[in-house]
């Protein structure tokens, strides 16, 4: 039996990385998933990668009115909503000096604001046995240096997880967290080789983690498996903290 069968799961930022890993494996599972992403080249290149039931709107979680066109498309085509998974985000290098008011209102518009009205507007078309995965980060655990403002906002998404696991336990649904450690998503593209070997020195499994990977652990916070889990952060970081 298919663990997401019938299903219908919305996957933001699901066109590369951690997302487009948990569209395939939800996909795979038999959900119908929507996916959504501000690049609409990359989407397309996203379904052709997605083998199932899968349906594309682009657009920019920051932007309301683009949050409610994903929605009404959903509501459209679907009529529910069963699963969330909010994996929509930036990272950018900052030191405390360098910090702007451009660089902390960015990174916390994707971040925090973006994932906060997602999930408003999510539970709206969400009943009993629902769930949401947030995709956080080890870095909202850890002293993260030049990367205080992304680690701030990760920080929040736990924080958001718990209390909303607790506002929507009379509702039926779970909120859960997945915070991944280094993982070889585009987001790494941008780091030299000495950064990458420096981040696998640290890691106890000794190796970058893979998207999905992450994607497993998200698999299981949405399906049926983790029932009796809500509230709870599933840390997948290869050791990297222990």
């Amino acid at each position: 039996m298919l663990k997401l069968e019938g299903k219908v799961a919305l996957i933001t930022g699901g066109n590369s990385g951690i997302g487009l890993a948990t569209a395939q494996r939800f996909a795979e599972q038999g959900a119908h998933v929507f996916i959504t992403g501000r690049r609409q080249a990359q989407l397309d290149e996203a379904i052709a990668s997605i083998k199932g039931q899968v349906d594309a709107v682009q657009g920019d979680v920051t932007c309301a009115e683009d949050l409610d066109k994903l929605f009404e498309s959903i509501k459209a085509k679907a009529g529910r909503l069963d699963i969330l998974v909010t994996s929509s985000g930036v990272a950018a290098y900052a030191t405390l000096d360098a910090t702007t008011p451009e660089h902390f209102d960015q990174t916390f518009d994707v971040n925090v604001r973006g994932m906060v009205f997602t999930v408003q507007r999510a539970v709206q078309l969400m009943s009993e046995g629902a769930s949401i995965v947030l995709v956080g980060s080890i870095a909202g655990s850890i002293g993260n240096p030049g990367y205080g403002t992304y680690s701030a906002t990760k920080a929040a998404v736990r924080s958001y997880s718990r209390t909303w696991a607790k506002e929507l336990a009379g509702r039926g649904i779970r909120v859960n967290t997945v915070s991944p450690g280094p993982i070889d998503t585009p987001m790494m593209d941008g780091a030299s080789e000495e950064v990458k070997q420096g981040l696998t020195s640290m890691i106890a499994m000794n190796r970058l983690g893979a998207p999905d990977e992450v994607a497993g652990a998200v698999l299981y916070l949405a399906s049926a498996d983790s029932s009796y889990v809500t509230g709870a952060e599933l840390v997948v970081d290869g050791g990297f903290m222990t």
